[in-house]
């Protein structure tokens, strides 16, 4: 569904403080714009931002990070964000592509991907967040052995993500194609996942970690 523009969002963004406008600016110290030394986690694709505004309330021994493109569904995350309080989080309106010019080396404790574009085309495939041309990048900022968690209801996308990780350093250590009746238990529901869960679909989870370096 194309979303309807906004052009009342950018500026309210821009207005937040946990909004984060230009973010080159605190590569290498990220540390010092949530004034803490706590772990940072970052979520690839927050959109309306259900998942980091819930994560982040449960851990709030944590720092967030969720980045989006759209101004239209990141203001909803901030909306989020406001209303539970949250001061551990920050928001980035930013293309994803760009990320490793945003972190420098180990800021990063972990990564969530939750229901990325799974671009099925073939030609296509290197834009999908779990690709090893994404890994790669990632490589570049998170921590020795980091983990990664990632979701999807694309069957073709999981399993080739599989092979993405195992091929580019890291053990996948958890995998499942049905996490609701997995038994794991660290799940958070992102707005997405129920939606489509009440339809009866699957939501497929895998854990990788990045090999010791």
């Amino acid at each position: 569904m194309r979303l309807r523009k906004k052009w009342w969002a950018r500026p309210e963004l821009e207005q937040s403080p946990i909004v984060v406008i230009d973010p080159k600016e605190y590569k290498g110290r990220w540390r010092e714009a949530f004034g803490n030394d706590n772990d940072i986690y970052l979520e690839l694709g927050c959109g309306r931002g259900g998942f980091i505004a819930a994560r982040a309330e449960q851990e709030r021994d944590k720092n967030f990070v969720g980045i989006d493109l759209k101004d239209e569904v990141l203001i909803y995350a901030l909306e989020k964000v406001n209303s539970k309080e949250l001061t551990n989080v920050r928001l980035i309106p930013m293309n994803i592509s760009w990320v490793a010019d945003i972190f420098g080396k180990n800021e990063i404790s972990r990564i969530f991907i939750n229901f990325c574009n799974p671009w099925p085309k073939l030609r296509h495939n290197k834009r999908r967040l779990t690709h090893g041309r994404f890994l790669e990048l990632y490589k570049e900022f998170i921590k020795p052995e980091t983990e990664i968690w990632f979701k999807t209801d694309d069957k073709g996308l999981f399993d080739d993500s599989i092979e993405y990780f195992k091929e580019n350093g890291f053990d996948v250590i958890y995998v499942t194609y049905d996490l609701h009746n997995s038994g794991f238990d660290r799940n958070v529901v992102t707005e997405y996942e129920a939606k489509f869960t009440s339809m009866g679909m699957n939501t497929m989870f895998l854990l990788a970690k990045l090999k010791s370096r």
